[in-house]
């Protein structure tokens, strides 16, 4: 499987790599990683990370259509703020979230690490509508799951896939610094 892997890695770097530049080029590349590691993560065990495949998909989708077409003017959304009452209501989401999947996946699964597995998923899940939405504080999201995806995937020996995190966590520094100066820009 490290091949497959391997490739895996590749699109899941240029698809961070187009978002963090705005490029939305990043959401096609972006679904074929994500089907690649529906597979991986089904073989390795980790229940949600292959459920959160499922919503990276259809959110890939959606980030796609709203970076196109999206906003009041439907010529796409731009890089924005996330309010307040907005970006508490999803930190209340994913822990509520990270504990009751963690619950479900020790008991009902074999998860290996399932409150890890859980808080992974649930906060990239809201990372990634975040992104979609081009709120500059997804970045944040990102720098975080990647700090502790990196580790996670180190222990199940998935290098390939704990080096594309650690690539991910320096184009999440990149992106968070690319899409303020946007933000900056157009205030």
């Amino acid at each position: 499987m490290n091949w497959l892997s391997t490739v895996a890695v590749v699109f899941g770097i240029v698809a961070v790599w187009f978002n963090a530049r705005q490029n939305v080029l990043g959401w096609p590349t972006g679904l074929v990683n994500v089907g690649l590691y529906s597979y991986i993560f089904f073989v390795g065990q980790l229940y949600a990370l292959m459920g959160l495949q499922v919503f990276f998909f259809v959110i890939s989708l959606y980030g796609w259509y709203q970076w196109i077409r999206g906003g009041r003017q439907h010529t796409g959304v731009a890089v924005s703020r996330t309010p307040v009452p907005l970006g508490l209501a999803l930190t209340i989401g994913a822990v509520a979230g990270t504990v009751g999947l963690g619950w479900a996946l020790d008991t009902y699964t074999p998860d290996q690490q399932p409150y890890i597995d859980a808080g992974v998923s649930v906060v990239s899940m809201a990372g990634q509508w975040m992104m979609a939405r081009k709120y500059l504080e997804t970045w944040w999201i990102w720098i975080g799951v990647n700090c502790v995806s990196v580790p996670l995937f180190l222990v199940h020996e998935e290098y390939d896939t704990a080096v594309q995190y650690l690539v991910f966590l320096g184009l999440a520094v990149s992106g968070l610094v690319q899409w303020r100066r946007s933000l900056a820009a157009s205030s």
